[in-house]
């Protein structure tokens, strides 16, 4: 008799690539011309439930198929797989992909094929989600302390965390849950914006974007700084003359600067009172970070978005040398490892500011940030979750901001799946956009937004 077990039958992926660059949205001082994309992942089942699993890893353009490619070589490891085993234990994906003889030299868990892992083991989260019919954060939320600790790996993090203690935290994030699902349900989780901020938007742009953040309701703008001094000055000086003394302003440095630079320019601009500088050096020099945040205080010290696994990030902790934790949804090994990341951080009683500056970051993060809330950490307190306003309408379940917070998911799954006529649109280089354009059909000025 044919096998009735439910298994992945195929992992497709795409190069989604939006032209971003045309109107200098996402430009910072090392990012100067981003074209915002995804390296994009669905996977495919025989389930009666029809349901299938979606992820992605953002990348800013060119290399962007070399992603794909790293994706694409993981197919082996997921088609096959029984589908109610991978949903009930998404980290024993985790730990095979993690785990593979002979990928672990191309990293070992870093770069392009640590992301490509990231983005296989969420689109496996998202399936999960999807056929427990929740959304991601309230899987998680909802889950047993127990299991949540059988999927987080300890492998040299052990020294700071043991599963021992990560259990002691899940448990006692879980007093009180009910009230803060409740609230977060009501009132959502609060956000900040970069929108007003790119470094390649003029003056009367910023001034006009930062008017507008402030009336939404946002507490707090980012401004990309670090390509001159003086520009950055007048531009820091007329934010703060929009947005007025009692919002936010933090700046981001997007790693331009030597560590003695970031001490000098970050100085430089503490007239304008920046909450933190985001990214002041490599996000590999630990020792760098604690030598920039021993020296600029009262400024806060922010990084992670580029921090490449649990390991930076336990170090960063150890060293004392950040004020705010910077996860990011598609840069680690998924959500397995930001599981390890979030748990990291509620030991060192560090706030998570989730970085979400591209193309679905803010779907994904959202439900990280939210789980941490109901489940773990159990404050809202100087936490906040980045916000950029572009190119949301190309997922089915896009997020939601009022008032300066982002609503709860309650749509099944990760947030993760885009539309299928934007896969159409934009695949790179013969989707219907790219061929449109290479025949000089499109409006040059355009950035992707959906018709």
């Amino acid at each position: 008799m044919p096998s009735t077990i439910a298994r992945i039958t195929g992992v497709d992926t795409f190069d989604i690539r939006f032209p971003t660059s045309r109107e200098l949205d996402g430009s910072d001082a090392m990012n100067p011309d981003p074209d915002y994309s995804a390296a994009y992942v669905v996977l495919r089942t025989d389930a009666a439930d029809g349901h299938e699993g979606h992820g992605f890893t953002f990348t800013i353009g060119r290399g962007n198929d070399v992603q794909v490619a790293a994706i694409r070589s993981l197919r082996h490891h997921v088609v096959g797989r029984p589908v109610d085993e991978l949903c009930a234990d998404p980290g024993s994906l985790n730990r095979d992909l993690i785990g593979d003889s002979q990928l672990r030299w191309l990293g070992p868990e870093k770069g392009v094929m640590h992301m490509a892992i990231g983005a296989v083991v969420n689109a496996a989260w998202d399936l999960a989600a999807k056929r427990a019919e929740k959304p991601l954060w309230r899987l998680l939320a909802d889950a047993e302390p127990e299991w949540l600790v059988s999927q987080v790996d300890f492998r040299y993090i052990a020294d700071a965390l043991t599963p021992e203690r990560a259990l002691e935290l899940l448990r006692a994030g879980r007093a009180g849950a009910d009230g803060r699902t409740a609230d977060l349900l009501a009132r959502g989780y609060p956000g900040y914006t970069t929108s007003p901020g790119w470094l390649g938007y003029s003056d009367d742009k910023l001034s006009r974007l930062a008017r507008e953040a402030v009336a939404d309701g946002f507490t707090q703008i980012k401004l990309k700084v670090g390509a001159d001094l003086d520009d950055d000055i007048r531009r820091c000086r007329t934010a703060r003359r929009v947005i007025g003394p009692d919002i936010r302003m933090a700046i981001d440095a997007n790693q331009r600067w030597n560590v003695g630079e970031a001490v000098e320019w970050t100085r430089a601009l503490a007239e304008f009172d920046p909450y933190w500088v985001e990214e002041p050096t490599s996000p590999d020099d630990v020792l760098g970070h604690a030598a920039i945040r021993r020296a600029v205080g009262p400024v806060k010290v922010a990084t992670g978005e580029h921090v490449q696994n649990r390991i930076v990030f336990k170090q960063l902790l150890q060293a004392g040398a950040i004020d705010i934790l910077q996860i990011d949804a598609a840069r680690v090994g998924g959500v397995n490892e930001n599981l390890a990341i979030l748990l990291l951080a509620a030991e060192f009683g560090v706030p998570v500011c989730p970085h979400a500056g591209g193309v679905g970051l803010c779907e994904l993060v959202q439900h990280l940030s939210m789980f941490d809330y109901v489940a773990l950490s159990g404050t809202t307190e100087d936490r906040v979750i980045e916000y950029v306003d572009h190119l949301h309408d190309h997922f089915i379940d896009p997020v939601v901001v009022r008032d300066g917070h982002y609503t709860a998911p309650t749509a099944p799954g990760f947030s993760a799946t885009m539309r299928a006529e934007s896969l159409a649109e934009f695949t790179f280089p013969d989707g219907a956009f790219w061929v449109r354009d290479r025949a000089g059909q499109h409006d040059p000025h355009t950035n992707g937004a959906a018709a």
